[in-house]
């Protein structure tokens, strides 16, 4: 017997015509780890409301069809019951926490289950050596970084002792190397406790490895369902994107079998190419720099605990650069961003935009930067996505001159020009927010992990629309954990630790050099064609050398 089992679940949110969930008929079973994937907006988060027991009890709506827990109709189950068995680690951490300190946080579900003191004491001190938070345990949960924050909602819920862990895309606030620590954790508790995992993520060269099967939505619907192999060659076949670079890459240049993982893809590469020594790639230099829009000058900043999360910062940007800032949680990325954008001001040192001192100006930067920060819930509080847009322009005394009509065309938001922001996905809010801010035409444009709820192709479409802002001109600072999004858009990367600036060049040669800061492909290719860091460096690179011969067979 499958541990769920859903019959034609159909779902309508509050006010909505259109089905979030349309007709799935899906089996899972127990034991079992389950990849979700697929477009924003297809209805993943949604799904996996479902599967935790909220849709539609939390959310309201219309529900159809039935979803069946071992056996027994989820619509029967006592709440209490179901959640001692189902876990569910939100997208967006700050919607799950509601305690003032870490150690409260985990105790708090405990609490409600009624536990014994010394039962609890002992999960509590579990969970908090397992996730690497005894440190921080006493902390006030406001002040954790964004990656503290997800580990925090993950442990609440395993102290909880579920049997079976609901993740959304529960690192897209962390860094590479935390990322990839997160994700074995979760394979040790799939494979050595037996805790079925239902994963959604967005972030496929992370995870897609680690799955037993693999679910791919789209508009409400089960597209396809498949081992990650089966998934590749099929989405490959339909020049559907929702596979890792590696796969890609094997698939775009013809190879009959498509490996998942960068073994495989290196075993692949030395077994059927034909080596030879590749030049290195020379990075580009712009000859004739421009005025420089931002100029930092020796900055520190320090926190009123005593935290110095800048130490002595020195850059410039110049018109038209793209640059990526990469660094691990806590490395002090978004503070660097908001001193840039104004909002915080330096103990020490100087910050120069287009010539002016922000610590002079009472209202900083005003018009000329323009800042995104990583919740895109603080931007939106208008009743539609139109009237955010207008909202902004009023507030910087600006007409609209069909600005609003060409963001809305190029984020992808024009049919929900009249919805309600807040009824949106993640990733659709997260671009609302970044419309609302482009409006003005800023001159620097300062970003926190913009890609954060996106799909593969709705990054695309940001690095090329940032691109285009580029040509014209405007700065663009991002703070991302997305290696494949700098490696593929950027055009110079920095890398932060502890407050400093510890590597600032050219992105081939930051992200080439690096081995945790570095792209699936460019992990493949390191040692046999180094400097490659992109589907699109790779297919410039080992396409002219790939042999017309035998294809050396796969060992298995």
């Amino acid at each position: 017997m499958p541990l769920f089992q859903s019959e034609n679940l159909t779902y309508y949110y509050p006010d909505r015509e259109k089905p979030a969930l349309k007709g799935i008929n899906l089996s899972i079973e127990e034991g079992e780890f389950l990849l979700i994937t697929g477009g924003s907006g297809s209805g993943k988060s949604s799904l996996a409301r479902a599967l935790a027991g909220l849709i539609p009890d939390f959310y309201g709506g219309r529900f159809g069809g039935k979803v069946y827990f071992q056996g027994r109709d989820m619509g029967q189950m006592d709440r209490r019951k179901l959640a001692r068995e189902v876990g569910i680690v939100f997208q967006d951490p700050e919607k799950q926490l509601v305690m003032t300190s870490v150690e409260a946080e985990i105790a708090f579900g405990l609490e409600n289950l009624g536990l014994p003191q010394a039962e609890m004491s002992r999960r509590v001190a579990e969970v908090l050596s397992f996730l690497d938070l005894a440190e921080v345990r006493q902390e006030f949960t406001a002040h954790l970084s964004g990656g503290q924050k997800q580990k925090l909602a993950l442990a609440a819920v395993l102290a909880m002792q579920p049997q079976v862990l609901i993740l959304d895309e529960p690192t897209s606030q962390l860094d590479p190397v935390a990322a990839e620590e997160f994700f074995n954790l979760i394979k040790r508790l799939n494979e050595e406790m037996g805790l079925t995992i239902i994963l959604i993520e967005q972030r496929l060269e992370r995870c897609f490895h680690l799955a037993d099967r693999v679910v791919l939505m789209e508009d409400g619907q089960v597209k396809y369902e498949g081992t990650p192999e089966q998934l590749a060659r099929w989405a490959v076949a339909r020049e559907i994107p929702f596979i890792p670079p590696v796969a890609r890459f094997f698939a775009r240049i013809g190879f009959p079998s498509i490996p998942v993982t960068v073994k495989e893809g290196r075993r692949l590469l030395r077994s059927n190419f034909n080596y030879r020594k590749f030049p290195p790639l020379r990075p580009v230099v712009n000859e004739n720099p421009e005025e420089p829009v931002l100029t930092m000058s020796r900055v520190w900043f320090t926190y009123p605990n005593g935290k110095e999360a800048l130490q002595d910062i020195s850059l410039q940007i110049a018109a038209g650069e793209l640059v990526a800032i990469l660094g691990t949680n806590g490395a002090g990325k978004s503070t660097l961003l908001k001193t840039m954008a104004g909002l915080l001001k330096p103990g020490r040192g100087r910050v120069l935009v287009m010539g002016r001192d922000l610590s002079n100006e009472s209202r900083p930067g005003a018009g000329r930067i323009a800042y995104l920060s990583q919740n895109p819930n603080d931007y939106l509080f208008q009743d539609t996505v139109e009237e955010e847009l207008l909202f902004t322009l009023k507030n910087f005394g600006l007409t609209d001159d069909g600005v609003v009509d060409d963001l809305l065309e190029k984020l992808g938001l024009q049919r929900y020009r009249r919805v309600n922001p807040r009824d949106l996905s993640s990733g659709e809010r997260q671009r609302v927010a970044l419309a609302s801010i482009l409006v003005t035409r800023p001159r620097l444009l300062v970003l926190d992990e913009p890609t954060r709820g996106m799909d593969y192709r709705l990054k695309d479409e940001l690095g090329a629309m940032l691109m285009d802002l580029s040509k014209e001109g405007v700065s663009v600072v991002l703070v991302t954990h997305d290696v494949e999004f700098a490696a593929a858009y950027a055009t110079r990367v920095l890398l932060l630790f502890a407050g400093r600036i510890v590597a600032d060049g050219p992105k081939h040669q930051v992200l080439g050099q690096s081995v945790f800061y570095s792209t699936q492909i460019g992990k493949m290719c390191r040692g046999y064609v180094d400097g490659v860091l992109t589907l699109r460096d790779a297919l410039d690179r080992l396409e002219p050398v790939w042999p017309a011969r035998q294809v050396v067979p796969e060992v298995r």
